[in-house]
């Protein structure tokens, strides 16, 4: 039996988390839930891992360190000793206190940038990604909730958490591509009626126009 996708849609954060909660415990799986902004206790509640993030930061940042280091060595101490006001350059080591603040920079700035890009394509956000969102209207004002089940007493029971906890639209979908074609069609009507009623009003416009110049 193929899966079909459950959409519940919120207009509240907390009926979302209380829903997620519910569906989890229920030992349902919360597959993605799309919002317009970060939701606090909803990773727990979903069961998502603790983020590697960080651990990928520190590499990054002692990456960062070491390249400034041997840099560092290479001009001022290998290739063209330079003495400044003074201080030996023989070894790294008598002169690291003058490394420090570049050693500083160069460990926050390779952190900082390079996990930003990770983050970026790990999310899928990479220059030239498609968006996946399903629902646009979470860009806005409105909570997404997408349930994975190919079972048809799950998905009963799963519609029946999401109306319970307050979900205002709950669709059943065989792909995501079917919940784009609906909102495009229903964008594409929504266009034709502002285009007929600009037209409406023009023509309205012109009419009074023509009679106020025949006078």
């Amino acid at each position: 039996m193929s899966n079909k996708i459950i959409y519940g849609l919120y207009a509240d954060d907390e009926q979302l988390l209380e829903a997620t909660k519910k569906i989890v415990a229920k030992g349902h799986r919360v597959n993605e839930v799309y919002s317009p902004y970060p939701v606090h206790g909803l990773d727990t509640a979903m069961g998502l891992k603790y983020s590697r993030l960080a651990i990928t930061s520190f590499l990054y940042g002692m990456m960062g360190a070491i390249l400034i280091t041997l840099l560092m060595w290479y001009v001022m101490v290998g290739d063209w000793p330079m003495v400044i006001g003074g201080k030996p350059n023989f070894t790294y080591g008598q002169n690291l206190p003058a490394f420090i603040p570049v050693t500083f920079e160069a460990t926050v700035f390779c952190a900082a940038h390079l996990m930003v890009i990770t983050f970026l394509f790990r999310c899928g956000l990479f220059p030239g990604s498609s968006s996946r969102n399903p629902d646009p209207r979470t860009t806005d004002d409105k909570f997404l909730m997408e349930v994975h089940e190919s079972d048809s007493k799950k998905i009963t029971e799963i519609k029946k958490i999401m109306k319970e906890t307050g979900a205002e639209e709950i669709k059943v979908k065989n792909n995501t591509n079917e919940l784009l074609e609906e909102f495009e069609e229903i964008r594409q009507k929504q266009t034709q009626k502002l285009m007929k009623a600009s037209k409406k009003k023009q023509s309205f416009m012109k009419k009074i126009f023509n009679k106020i110049s025949k006078k």
